[in-house]
């Protein structure tokens, strides 16, 4: 049997990544991008979907009855309602582990950028400032080491761990977690676990590596800023809505910390209004539109990737499972 496959949104992938097609007999659509109310009609027919952000409900599902597999282009599955895809015996799968190199990587660009000023200096070099100086250097903003600083980490997954490594063997820095309910024995044996109140009042850099959960939502309010260092910068490249976004603008206007990094935001992409939005001439605030995730190498992974699970499912083993069967 020729399957229908079902591309919803092909520009969540750039284009200079292959997506290559699967080596089983089927007929490809493709959409650069779907709107809510245009999934029931653009999968009808279909077998097999792939999607990343667009909303799939169980309203749009209840109509698609030859549809066996969503392959979400991505690791969050939240976009997908996945009761009603179980409900309907239909399989969902997810993208895994092909971005351990590319948002440690980013975050600590972050933290880089911020801890040692660049912004900022580049801001004086651009307005002359330099030029101006009476000596060979300028000495307008402080700039700190990160060797023996401790780094605070939220998710202790694989980015979480991988953001430790590069700090306590990259940079020499102490990589505390956050503690929270059904942390692992192992992990707990072989890492530092504080509780909200130290992990907050002791940290030099916090960065957010964890999913978007009802204990994680707005996790980091105006009260967890005001028991930070001043000195303290915060580093977000998992979910936006893991912060309070009007709260740390405050925070930064307030001097309750030191500065931002920002990859994420709770709904993307910004409106114009959005709180983030006053504060981009700030030197101690830096917003990146969600690319932590997109080095090349990392999004050819995760078009393998989805290729692969989708020739897994039709083969009778699918894998990266997370609804369905």
């Amino acid at each position: 049997m020729d399957h229908l496959i079902v591309n919803l949104e092909r520009d969540s992938i750039a284009r200079h990544v292959t997506l290559r097609r699967p080596e089983f007999p089927h007929e490809w659509v493709e959409y650069e991008r779907t709107a809510p109310d245009q999934v029931a009609e653009r999968l009808q027919g279909a077998s097999i979907a792939i999607v990343n952000k667009v909303q799939v409900t169980a309203q749009a599902l209840a109509g698609l009855d030859k549809l066996k597999m969503i392959a979400i282009s991505a690791t969050g599955t939240d976009p997908v309602d996945l009761e009603a895809c179980a409900a309907k015996g239909i399989v969902v799968a997810n993208v895994r582990g092909y971005a351990g190199n590319t948002v440690p990587e980013h975050a600590f660009a972050l933290i880089l950028a911020l801890r040692r000023s660049i912004i900022a200096y580049r801001q004086d070099v651009a307005a002359g400032e330099w030029l101006k100086a009476d000596r060979f250097c300028l000495f307008s903003h402080e700039i700190e080491d990160l060797r023996g600083k401790q780094l605070g980490i939220i998710g202790e997954g694989e980015l979480g761990s991988a953001v430790a490594a590069i700090a306590e063997n990259g940079f020499g820095m102490r990589a505390a977690f956050l503690n929270h309910e059904g942390v692992a024995d192992a992990d707990r044996e072989t890492r530092t676990f504080l509780d909200f109140d130290r992990f907050l009042a002791t940290s030099d850099v916090i960065s957010v590596h964890c999913p978007l959960t009802p204990a994680t939502h707005h996790l980091l309010d105006l009260e967890a800023f005001r028991r930070m260092k001043p000195t303290a910068l915060v580093v977000n490249t998992a979910r936006g809505a893991v912060i309070e976004e009007p709260d740390l603008v405050r925070a930064i206007d307030d001097g309750l910390i030191a500065g931002a990094g920002i990859d994420v935001l709770a709904g993307e992409p910004p409106p114009d209004d959005h709180p983030y939005i006053r504060l981009l001439e700030r030197p101690n605030f830096i917003l990146t539109p969600h690319v932590a995730w997109a080095s090349t190498e990392a999004m050819q992974a995760l078009a393998d990737q989805t290729i692969d699970n989708i020739e897994n499912f039709v083969r009778g083993s699918p894998t990266n499972v997370v609804s369905g069967v």
